[in-house]
C-alpha cells in the first residue's frame, strides 16, 4: 500500500500512499474501505511483535508485584500521550488498580490532551525534568509511546527512568529509533505509511492502543484481578456496573 523510503529497507510512518490510493480523490465508499483495510494492517505488526509484548508484560508484572510502591507510568506526546492516558485511566475502575500507582507524563502537560502545545514534544530536557519531578525509581514501570520513535520528550523520559533503575518499555512504529534503543524492553509495531500520510492517529495509533491493551490487561490478569474470565475487582460506579458486580459475585459463588 505504501511506498518504502528509498534510503531504508523498512517502511516508515512517513511513507506516502501510491497515487491510486489518494482517498481525497475517491468515492466515499471506496475511501472508507481503504481506511478500514489500513486499520486492519495493524494486526500483522502486532502479531510480529507478540514475543516482545509478552516479554515486556511479564517483566512489568514482576516489577510491579515486587513492591506496593511501584507505579505504572505512561509517557508520550500528542496522539501517543492520549492513547496512553486512555489505557491507564481505565485501570482503576476496571481492575481497582490504585490511583496512587498510576502516573502520566505528557509533553506540554495535561492541557496538551485537548490542544497542541507548541514545541512541547521537542523538549528532551523537559522529559527528563518531568520524570525527575515525580521521582521515578526502581519499583516503577515506565511505558514510552512515540509512533516516530524519535520524539525528544518521550526519549528524555525513558532515559531518565532507566537512569533511575525503573523498568522501561518503548513502543514505536518505526525501526532503529532512539526510543527503542533507550528502552529495556523495546516493542516495534512496524505499521508503515498511513492512508493519510503521516497521520499516526490511524493504524499506528490503532496498533499502539491494542499493544497497550495487551500489556496492561495481561499485567492485571497476572496480578489476580481476573478470575474465571471476569474482572472480579471491578469498581461499580453506576447502575449498569452494579448489576454486573452482582452477576460476577453470583457466578463466583457457584
Amino acid at each position: 500500500m505504501n511506498k518504502k523510503n528509498r534510503d531504508s529497507n523498512h517502511s516508515t510512518t512517513e511513507d506516502l500512499p501510491d497515487t491510486d490510493l489518494h482517498i481525497d480523490k475517491l468515492q466515499t465508499s471506496v475511501a472508507l474501505s481503504l481506511m478500514l483495510d489500513s486499520q486492519a494492517a495493524a494486526i500483522p505488526a502486532l502479531t510480529t511483535a507478540l514475543p516482545a509484548i509478552e516479554a515486556a508484560a511479564t517483566a512489568a508484572h514482576d516489577r510491579l508485584l515486587a513492591s506496593s510502591a511501584g507505579r505504572l507510568i505512561y509517557a508520550g506526546a500528542g496522539t501517543s500521550a492520549r492513547i496512553g492516558v486512555q489505557d491507564g485511566a481505565e485501570l482503576p475502575p476496571t481492575f481497582n488498580w490504585p490511583k496512587k500507582r498510576l502516573a502520566f507524563l505528557i509533553a506540554g502537560g495535561p492541557s496538551a490532551l485537548l490542544g497542541a502545545i507548541e514545541n512541547a514534544e521537542d523538549d528532551k530536557e523537559a522529559g527528563v525534568a518531568d520524570a525527575n519531578k515525580i521521582k521515578i525509581g526502581k519499583h516503577d514501570v515506565v511505558i514510552g509511546l512515540a509512533a516516530s520513535g524519535q520524539t525528544p520528550y518521550t526519549h528524555g523520559v525513558i532515559l531518565a527512568a532507566r537512569a533511575a533503575s525503573a523498568l522501561t518499555i518503548g513502543i514505536a512504529n518505526n525501526p532503529d529509533t532512539p526510543l527503542l534503543t533507550a528502552a529495556s524492553y523495546p516493542i516495534l509495531l512496524e505499521t508503515g505509511g498511513e492512508i493519510i500520510a503521516g497521520s499516526t492517529r490511524l493504524k499506528a495509533g490503532t496498533a499502539q492502543k491494542i499493544c497497550l491493551n495487551l500489556i496492561s490487561n495481561m499485567i492485571m490478569v497476572k496480578m489476580g484481578f481476573v478470575a474465571d474470565g471476569m474482572m472480579v475487582a471491578m469498581v461499580p460506579t453506576n447502575e449498569k456496573l452494579r448489576r454486573r458486580r452482582e452477576q460476577i459475585d453470583l457466578r463466583l459463588k457457584k
